[in-house]
Formats: C-alpha cells, sequence, structure tokens
C-alpha cells in the first residue's frame, strides 16, 4: 500500500486510498515554525491489525526528519507510537 500525502497552508494528511476512498488517514496541522502537530488518526475496519497505522506515523517521523520539524503527538495513537519507538524520539518537541 502506498502512504501518499497532501499538504495545505494550515496543515496536511498522509493517507492512503483505495477506489478512490481514503482506507487510512493521519492529519496534522502546522504548529508554528518548524512544528506539526498530529491530531487525528483513523484506519477503516477492513485493515485494522496490519500496521497501516504504524506506517502512517512512520511516514510522518520520515517527513519530519527531511523537513527539519519537530512533531507534537496531540492524537492518543500517534503519541503511543512514538512514545514506544526508540528510534521516533528525535523528532518529538520538548
Amino acid at each position: 500500500m502506498e502512504i501518499q500525502r497532501k499538504e495545505s497552508d494550515s496543515g496536511g494528511k498522509f493517507f492512503v486510498e483505495e477506489n478512490e476512498k481514503n482506507v487510512a488517514l493521519m492529519t496534522y496541522k502546522k504548529s508554528g515554525a518548524g512544528v506539526i502537530t498530529i491530531d487525528h488518526t483513523e484506519v477503516d475496519k477492513s485493515l485494522e491489525g496490519k500496521g497501516i497505522g504504524k506506517k502512517l506515523v512512520a511516514e510522518a517521523v520520515k517527513f519530519a526528519r527531511e523537513n527539519n520539524l519537530k512533531i507534537i503527538a496531540q492524537c492518543s495513537f500517534a503519541k503511543r507510537i512514538i512514545d514506544i519507538t526508540p528510534d521516533f524520539q528525535d523528532v518529538l518537541s520538548q
């Protein structure tokens, strides 16, 4: 499954699309210079348990690193994944 990203002036989303429908989605907003806030993650029931949510978080971490950004994980799912993954700690906003 290909994770895509779309961005607007105020934020953006990482998503997986099947048949022109989002089946996995994680949204973020820009929270000042160099910071994004992940505020929502959802995965279609047909994909639950397949690690798609974790892959969305990993893409956000990769995006943050590539763009010298820090992440505030307001979404409880994203926060939990970042908290339990030592390799993701470098992108957390203090």
